[in-house]
C-alpha cells in the first residue's frame, strides 16, 4: 500500500471514529437535552441538525483528501473537527458535578476525536506538506495536449 493510501485510511479511520462517537453524544444531548448544562439557544432540533450539517462537511471533506483537493478538504476537515472540539464547551455552562460519568465520557471522546482531526490536518498541511503534491489543472492539460 503507498503512503498516500495510508493517508487516506488513517484520515477514514478518525473520521468513522469521530463521527460515531459524535453521534452518540449528539443523540444522547438530543434525548437528554434538559440534564445537559448548556446555553438556552442550543435545542434539540439545532442539536441533531448541526450534526448532520457538520458530519456531511466532514465526510465531503475526506472526499475532497481523497481526491486531492487539499486546501479545500482541509476547510472543510477543520469546520468539522468542531463538532468534537466544541464538546468541552458544555462545561462552560455547568459545574463538573452537574455531568454525569456517561456525559464526561461522551464530552472528552469527542474531544479527543476532533483533536485528532486538527491534528491530521496540520500533519498533512504542515509536515507532511501533501498540499504541494496538488497538481494544477491547467498543467495537466497542458501535459496531455503535448
Amino acid at each position: 500500500m503507498n503512503l498516500e493510501l495510508k493517508h487516506q485510511r488513517l484520515l477514514k479511520i478518525l473520521l468513522i471514529a469521530s463521527i460515531i462517537s459524535t453521534g452518540i453524544h449528539f443523540t444522547d444531548n438530543y434525548l437528554f437535552i434538559k440534564q445537559y448544562p448548556q446555553p438556552a439557544w442550543i435545542t434539540a432540533p439545532s442539536i441533531y441538525q448541526s450534526w448532520l450539517i457538520l458530519t456531511a462537511i466532514g465526510i465531503t471533506g475526506y472526499w475532497l483528501y481523497k481526491y486531492r483537493k487539499y486546501w479545500l478538504s482541509y476547510a472543510c476537515l477543520l469546520v468539522y473537527s468542531f463538532t468534537g472540539l466544541a464538546s468541552p464547551g458544555h462545561y462552560l455552562y455547568g459545574k463538573m458535578s452537574q455531568f454525569t460519568a456517561k456525559m464526561h465520557l461522551f464530552i472528552w471522546t469527542d474531544g479527543l476525536t476532533g483533536l485528532a482531526i486538527l491534528g491530521f490536518i496540520v500533519w498533512s498541511a504542515l509536515i507532511l506538506k501533501q498540499w504541494l503534491q496538488e497538481p494544477s489543472t491547467a498543467f495537466s492539460e497542458l501535459k496531455i495536449k503535448n
